[in-house]
């Protein structure tokens, strides 16, 4: 096929690391004016291929071509330079900075000796006007919020006058409202001539912003072709490579007897949580649900004994417990998988037998000195990567390595070692593919059915009604309301969500 029509031409591209082949001879052909999906379960090989293109990775074999020129970046900042700009779904900024100083970073215009404030302000609203970006380019980054930042990097990227822009889970902290407006940008940036490369779980999202696809599984390239033309299903079945007819399992778990009861519970610090009541039973997935802001995550936070608690109380089987730390949580028979995988959930840079044995350490110590038990720990870390079905070349793999869905398998395999009663997850499918959500809703019923009590926070709606027994709605730091899955709907939940604001 002729490259002429193609602003971008990854062809043929194999990349291998000590025992994995990340990339066996897959093809990407990106047109102008046009928004493509890259599309696959997580391990497929959708960043990989990026961070070839990018120049963070060296490829082994095959060709790159961009505005018709063979190239090989050797950093970001090459590709930068030439017109190939990413924004990651792992927000990477200087957040005591402010907002000018991040999108200038490594660049700064200057006059003479100086930096030329004047001209750095000037450019950056320009860029945010033609973007509707509403954000005072001098605050500080850390004061604003995650969709703010988002914005801010996509700015970034159109401050290189970048032609190709690869955009990685961009909605995956946004609210309806912040995704219409990326999709906004987004049809401003393709009518100017860029080409977007959109990497996505979102099948609706696919739908609604995406001209053509490009799937990939297991590190070799499926097909390409135009999105009107292909089914939600059959682009399912390509990415994993079988029929998911369903996008939930079955339900057979049996809600049993209360297992947790929280009374008037309020978090210290304000604005938070203000007097949360209700009751968790056992074989029960609790979901949580609200809008950004609704203080979802503080619930499970306080519990859990990260937010220091002002009044209320929590009784598991009917014991009060107190909770001041994680450490007691952990010891009473709480978990909580964090919504920041990477900030709050992993040890990046440490292999995958440190993560998964990390929550429960002390039962790996000998009676006779206190020394670690390394045969004890190898065999959970076993256990882990076989029963969470974690994609790896070995235990001694740096788990930053991994995929976000095979991160999200072992931390959820940490957390089962330490034998919970009360297993709070928020939004544990996060920028995780359909393959792989499936396994970890599987996962929570098979506990359900093990009598354990799970709470799930989540900002997909489908999801919720899917997969939990009940739904607890919060709005503006308040328990709106609690209602059966099976006897509500969307509206419901929606009308809920926005009772106290």
């Amino acid at each position: 096929m002729e490259n002429t029509n193609y602003l971008l031409v990854m062809d043929n591209i194999s990349k291998e690391f000590p025992g994995v082949k990340a990339l066996d001879g897959v093809n990407l052909k990106v047109r102008p004016y046009s928004v493509h999906a890259l599309m696959g379960e997580n391990g497929a090989g959708k960043s990989t291929l990026m961070k070839c293109l990018f120049g963070i990775y060296k490829k082994d074999s095959g060709k790159i071509t961009f505005n018709d020129k063979e190239i090989n970046f050797t950093s970001a900042k090459d590709a930068l330079d030439n017109g190939v700009s990413m924004v990651h779904q792992e927000l990477n900024q200087v957040t005591q900075r402010n907002v000018l100083d991040n999108i200038w970073l490594g660049r700064f215009p200057m006059k003479g000796m100086f930096v030329d404030e004047k001209k750095m302000y000037d450019d950056t609203v320009a860029i945010f006007k033609d973007l509707d970006i509403d954000v005072d380019p001098r605050l500080k980054v850390a004061d604003l919020s995650v969709s703010q930042r988002q914005m801010i990097e996509i700015a970034k990227a159109v401050s290189y006058n970048s032609k190709i822009i690869v955009m990685d889970e961009p909605t995956s902290s946004l609210t309806e409202n912040e995704v219409q407006h990326l999709f906004k940008i987004i049809t401003k940036l393709k009518e100017k001539g860029c080409g977007i490369v959109y990497i996505s779980h979102k099948m609706e999202e696919i739908k609604e912003i995406c001209d053509d696809i490009t799937i990939m599984r297991d590190g070799k390239w499926v097909a390409t072709d135009s999105v009107k033309d292909l089914t939600t299903d059959q682009i399912i079945n390509m990415m994993v490579g079988r029929d998911l007819t369903n996008r939930f399992p079955p339900k057979d778990n049996e809600v049993k007897e209360v297992i947790l009861k929280v009374e008037n519970l309020s978090a210290l610090h304000q604005p938070s949580l203000k007097e949360a009541t209700f009751e968790l039973h056992k074989g029960e997935i609790l979901g949580v649900a609200g809008l950004v802001g609704s203080k979802r995550t503080d619930i499970v936070e306080t519990i859990f004994g990260i937010r220091e608690k002002a009044t209320g109380k929590i009784f598991l089987n009917g014991k009060e417990v107190k909770n001041k730390t994680p450490e007691e949580a952990i010891k009473n028979g709480f978990a909580l998988v964090t919504e920041e995988r990477r900030a709050t959930g992993i040890f990046s840079m440490l292999d995958i037998k440190v993560n998964s044995i990390v929550s429960n350490i002390d039962h790996y110590r000998t009676k006779l000195f206190g020394l670690l038990n390394n045969k004890k720990m190898a065999d959970d870390t076993k256990w882990v990567i076989d029963s969470m079905r974690v994609k790896t070349p070995s235990q001694k793999t740096q788990i930053g390595t991994l995929s976000g869905g095979n991160q999200q398998k072992v931390i959820l395999g940490r957390w089962l070692l330490t034998e919970p009663d009360v297993l709070m997850l928020d939004e544990p499918t996060r920028g995780i593919d359909v393959g792989a959500k499936y396994e970890i809703y599987q996962l929570m019923i098979e506990l359900a059915k093990k009598d354990k009590g799970i709470i799930m926070i989540s900002s997909e709606m489908p999801e919720l009604l899917g997969v939990t027994d009940r739904i607890l709605v919060m709005s503006n730091g308040r328990v709106a309301g609690i209602v059966n899955t099976k006897e509500t709907t969307q509206e419901e939940i929606l009308a809920l969500s926005a009772k106290y604001l």
